[in-house]
């Protein structure tokens, strides 16, 4: 009901302006600023000249596509031109999808050129020039308002005998929109209604150049299918199976015509027909299983080299302590290990679920999704300080059958297992080990169960070396028998803990700002205070005597930390400030890459994020070094970060393109080459270093 009012509101606003007399006063809006460019200098008579309608478009705004989607309006061209000149339809360049409260929209967002053929008559004279006119009607947009933009821009194009030169500084820029329009290809594309999805198969030699990897088909129509519903892919050779969930007008009157859009696929965009076909064109069972069991191989595989990255190093340290306690024990061992496994599986379940319906809504979520909420940081920094201070003996976790006076210990039994389960699949999420890429990236691509059964795959390879201990007596008696040792152990292992819980709270300032971070430390204070009261409370109760002043002094500070944590996490967040270490590098965007590649450049792009420990122990050992930066500086490449500390919908749409749900990922753009060079998620100097110098070599060749 909520989404039909908001459409209808659109269309009562376009209508109002579609209808409104000459005379009229359009409301122009102060977020866009639009200019009418060539793209070469001059015109020849007789021929073709490209002019584009360039929009510039303030940071958190944006226009349309032709098919704006769930609302908007498309940007319309009413053109004034010269006797004999006439111009063709706006070549649109492949839009971004903006997911806006529920909805998806199809449009543009800081700058974008639309270009249109102008047709030169054959008697226009060399020396004289054009007048161009027309006026812009625009949509300009955030996701609260709405603001119709119309105004009048002018163009004076020569007209010369000569070949024409590019328009400095846009002319290329134009030149690479134009190049990279989708348009019509040698495809056979045939649509069927399956229930209450679409089925659109597309076949041709222009897909192997894809072969595998996301696509999406941005219909030229509204109602053909639901643009906030996730579109899965297929690929069996140079044949492309895509699934979507059918529209309104589809439900409405069926699939009775031909259905035109666009297809977007990693090898390119093309315009395509796609005719109403009686049944599907072509089955996916032999591919889903063959894919299926190499990403659940490579799923397991991940898994098991995941327990080496930094990012489990914590848990490490509490699975540990667990194995020490029960070596001498085999039957608690084998229930701490089942028990363990079992936390991990649910949880990677739970967190893969999650990340489905996000994307299922049209949201660009990726692997590691939760750490960009600066909440949920917060809470785990402060769940990582009180495990800390339970390995240290600050307190303890009573067993949940215990009376007054029982025995108590800091990981009881299985619950505990279960528990440290759970937390080795939070603090692992920012981590993505080799072969973790091609898993997740392909099930994500995949029907929902078989999506969380490859999740499941990587939480037993997480799980399987310390469930083989367990379960091996053989293993378990080369531990030492339990002793005062265990007690020091513990102790010792808390520093892991103490380190995370502060790497937590970097990430949580980085996202929140330094406002935010003094109340998060202020939190953490009152935590370890109420932890230290609630302990003191505990001795007085094994020893008989009453505790109250510490109950309540426990309490009160616990309630005080949570509600500072809570206030630090509603703090609007803080804008980067200039010379900052996320300013120091060339921030990126597809325009930025473009236009360096443009001009002859090596570029590297590193996605990477603050909640990332596998990237910023790349950074130090491989990128950040002086070695590093002077051989940046002297193969002339371009170095750029795309930073997904915090959300961005950019980002996470650019790591879909290459199969990656999560960061790090590495990219070489050399010249003459159309497909980068993808680089190890393990970065040494000397991979560095060569992948660099082959990329300069490649510049020098061509």
């Amino acid at each position: 009901m909520v989404r039909s009012f908001r459409v209808f509101l659109w269309a009562l606003i376009l209508a109002a302006t579609a209808f409104a007399p000459a005379s009229a006063q359009v409301m122009r809006s102060e977020n866009i600023e639009v200019s009418l460019v060539p793209m070469h200098r001059w015109a020849a008579p007789g021929s073709t000249a490209i002019v584009a309608v360039r929009q510039d478009i303030k940071p958190g705004w944006h226009t349309y596509w032709r098919n704006p989607g769930d609302s908007g309006g498309a940007t319309e061209l009413t053109w004034s031109l010269p006797p004999g000149v006439s111009a063709g339809p706006i070549l649109w360049p492949l839009p971004e999808r903006q997911p806006v409260k529920g909805l998806m929209n199809y449009g543009y967002s800081r700058q974008v050129y639309l270009p249109v053929p102008i047709e030169i008559p054959a008697s226009a004279k060399p020396g004289s020039t054009l007048p161009l006119s027309v006026t812009v009607l625009s949509m300009v947009c955030s996701d609260e308002m709405c603001v119709p933009d119309e105004r009048v821009v002018k163009l004076e194009l020569a007209i010369r005998e000569a070949v024409p030169s590019l328009t400095v500084g846009e002319g290329a820029a134009i030149e690479r929109i134009v190049a990279s329009a989708p348009r019509a290809a040698d495809l056979d594309a045939r649509l069927v209604r399956d229930g209450a999805d679409l089925v659109l198969t597309v076949r041709g030699t222009a897909l192997k150049q894809s072969a595998a990897g996301d696509a999406y088909f941005f219909p030229f129509d509204g109602g053909v299918v639901e643009h906030p519903a996730a579109q899965r892919a297929e690929w069996k050779g140079d044949e492309l199976s895509l699934r979507m969930k059918a529209g309104g007008a589809i439900v409405a009157a069926g699939l009775t015509k031909p259905v035109k859009g666009v297809l977007s696929t990693p090898g390119g965009a093309w315009e395509i027909t796609a005719d109403p076909s009686a049944a599907p064109a072509s089955s996916k069972g032999d591919t889903n299983i063959l894919v299926f069991a190499q990403a659940a191989l490579f799923a397991l595989v991940g898994g098991l080299i995941l327990n080496l990255m930094p990012c489990v190093f914590p848990i490490l340290a509490m699975k540990a302590a667990s194995l020490a306690a029960s070596a001498h024990a085999p039957r608690a061992a084998r229930r701490d290990g089942i028990a363990f496994l079992f936390g991990v599986l649910a949880t990677f379940v739970v967190l893969a679920a999650a990340l489905l319906v996000f994307r299922a809504a049209g949201e660009a979520a990726g692997w590691g999704f939760h750490l960009q909420n600066p909440a949920v940081t917060a809470a785990l920094a402060l769940l990582m300080l009180a495990v800390g201070l339970n390995l240290s003996g600050v307190f303890e976790v009573a067993l949940p059958a215990s009376g007054a006076g029982s025995r108590l210990t800091r990981l009881p039994g299985w619950s505990g297992a279960f528990f440290t389960g759970v937390l080795a699949v939070v603090v692992a999420a920012p981590c993505t080990a080799p072969f973790m890429a091609f898993a997740l990236g392909a099930a994500l691509l995949m029907p929902a169960p078989m999506a969380l059964a490859i999740f499941a795959m990587l939480g037993l390879g997480l799980a399987l070396p310390y469930l083989v201990i367990s379960l091996s007596p053989a293993l378990l008696r080369r531990f030492p028998k339990p002793g005062p040792w265990m007690e020091r152990l513990k102790s010792i292992l808390a520093f892991p803990m103490y380190g995370a819980a502060l790497w937590l709270v970097w990430v949580f300032a980085r996202q929140a700002g330094s406002e935010a971070l003094a109340l998060i430390l202020a939190a953490g204070l009152l935590l370890a205070l109420g932890l230290t009261l609630w302990g003191w409370r505990q001795i007085a109760k094994m020893s008989g005597r009453r505790a109250f002043g510490s109950t309540m002094g426990a309490v009160l500070s616990l309630l005080a930390g949570f509600g500072i944590a809570a206030s630090a996490t509603l703090l609007p967040v803080a804008a980067p400030q200039a010379g900052s270490e996320e300013t120091a590098d060339t921030p990126w965007t597809a325009d930025a890459v473009a236009a360096a590649r443009a001009q002859g450049k090596v570029v590297f792009v590193n996605f990477t994020a603050d909640w990332c420990v596998t990237c910023k122990v790349n950074e130090r050992a491989a990128l950040a070094n002086a070695g590093a930066r002077a051989l940046l500086a002297e193969t002339g490449t371009l170095y750029m970060v795309a930073d997904w500390t915090r959300r961005d919908d950019r980002i996470a749409r650019e790591l879909e393109r290459f199969g990656r749900s999560g960061v790090p990922l590495y990219l070489i753009y050399a010249p003459g080459k159309e497909a980068p060079e993808i680089l190890p998620q393990l970065l040494t100097p000397g991979i560095v270093a060569d992948a660099l110098k082959r990329a300069a070599a490649g510049r020098e060749a061509s």
